[in-house]
């Protein structure tokens, strides 16, 4: 029973499904859930500060269903994909209508490609690392597992990570400097692993290569399939679904920093070291991604598994709620930095 929660990501889809298939401000209405419903809802309900026991855990750890549930989110994603190709051209719509349609699709990539497909992506199994870099594709967000598995979980909390955002620094320079700066990040390690394997950069082990060919073949068939304009739109959902993705880059860890020790070297990775958050919604949502302390403490624990701990620095409301904090700098410093002053 304590799996079923998690399948109320499928109420994204179905709302993107109205969206698809209304006009006016329906085709926002994604949106308005995300940003609107759900941090006004978090206010109303109390965080959820439970673990599992051991006996629940095992249980949990043993329990499929909740990969299962990962894996049907590739199939979703895909359906929507081609709905969306289709839901775009459609005749009479006024650039609003088009826009909050794309919108949609920015959000089915945001929280179905990149979120489900980071999850995957930490896993041991070649089959939900596979899986995991198909829902990247799908939101042209591939790079993001070499620099996410091979730099950000080494240099998270540092100045040496392009995903850690500093203090004082804004939102909307923050996207620009993480997302560039963790794609070349990407190729060094990729790079680096050929060369310690006595390999050419050019060759088909080189991941960032594949990745890049696979994008590159991917708009292309959508631009011979739907031409010109739908491949901008879809460009456009991406860079959504990317901004999304920084966006919970920038909440998950701004202003903490690991210290260092006698030798200069940082210390280890603590859960001390990423912003924590229990609000349920938000956490259902995005497979209980907000628990992000534990999940730096233990990058390979399954999504379901991630514990809360009382030494993890709390948001003061959940993912929705904080993104569309950042939006606003003056706010998000002003309630930000206060709380960095209290744990510091």
């Amino acid at each position: 029973m304590k799996a079923l929660k998690y399948f109320s990501v499928l109420i994204i889809p179905f709302l993107v499904y109205i969206s698809f298939t209304s006009k006016g401000s329906l085709t926002f209405l994604p949106a308005f859930f995300i940003f609107g419903f759900v941090p006004l809802l978090e206010f109303f309900i109390k965080p959820n500060k439970e673990n599992f026991s051991k006996d629940q855990e095992k249980a949990a750890k043993e329990n499929k269903f909740y990969t299962y549930l990962l894996y049907i989110t590739l199939p979703i994603q895909l359906i929507f994909l081609m709905f969306f190709f289709n839901a775009i051209q459609e005749i009479n719509l006024t650039n609003s209508e088009i826009f909050g349609r794309i919108f949609s699709m920015g959000i089915m990539c945001g929280i179905l490609g990149i979120n489900v497909g980071h999850e995957l992506g930490h896993r041991k199994s070649r089959l939900d690392q596979f899986i995991g870099e198909f829902l990247l594709l799908t939101s042209l967000d591939t790079h993001f597992l070499p620099y996410h598995n091979g730099g950000h979980h080494f240099n998270v909390a540092t100045p040496n990570d392009a995903a850690t955002a500093r203090k004082n620094e804004l939102l909307y320079t923050f996207w620009i400097r993480s997302h560039f700066s963790s794609y070349l990040q990407a190729w060094k390690l990729e790079n680096k692993r050929m060369n310690e394997n006595s390999r050419s950069w050019f060759h088909f082990q080189n991941r960032m290569l594949v990745y890049t060919f696979c994008n590159l073949l991917f708009l292309s068939l959508i631009f011979f399939f739907f031409g010109k304009t739908v491949l901008i739109y879809f460009i456009i959902a991406a860079i959504i679904g990317i901004t999304l993705l920084e966006t919970v880059n920038y909440i998950e860890h701004y202003g903490l920093l690991r210290k260092k020790n006698d030798q200069e070297r940082y210390e280890r990775v603590k859960r001390n070291h990423s912003w924590n958050s229990d609000h349920q919604v938000g956490q259902v949502l995005l497979f209980n991604l907000s628990r992000h302390s534990d999940h730096h403490y233990n990058g390979s624990k399954h999504y379901q598994l991630l514990k809360t701990d009382p030494e993890s620095p709390q948001m003061p409301t959940g993912y929705p709620g904080m993104m569309l904090l950042s939006f606003f700098p003056p706010l998000w410093f002003l309630v930000m930095n206060k709380s960095l002053k209290k744990i510091s």
